[in-house]
């Protein structure tokens, strides 16, 4: 199957807030105690976490990462990659080649 490619244009100023940190009260708070603020700290917490806390927000129905990426972060292509994902290492993954094409952006 080939995978359509979509090309993306972002202004360096949008690439700057995305990989901003969010407001205080915004920051994900990971099953774990962590606290996340930024998409580049979700990819380091992403692939420090355990599976069990990994499983806690994405199991049961829950998308908790996606959620907050699309609500807070205002990623939309990357929250439905991470609804998609089945393990950390891929949510890890997404994570960190979204936080790469944004810093080419910038």
């Amino acid at each position: 199957m080939v995978k359509a490619i979509r090309i993306v244009r972002i202004s360096k100023e949008e690439a700057m807030r995305r990989l901003g940190d969010v407001p205080e009260d915004k920051r994900f708070w990971s099953h774990d105690g962590k606290v996340i603020k930024n998409l580049r700290e979700l990819g380091t917490a992403l692939n420090n976490m355990s599976d069990e806390t990994f499983r806690y927000h994405s199991s049961d129905g829950k998308a908790d990462f996606s959620k907050w990426v699309r609500d807070v972060v205002g990623e939309t292509q990357l929250a439905d990659d991470l609804a998609k994902v089945g393990t950390r290492t891929r949510a890890g993954r997404a994570v960190a080649q979204k936080v790469s094409f944004l810093e080419s952006r910038m």
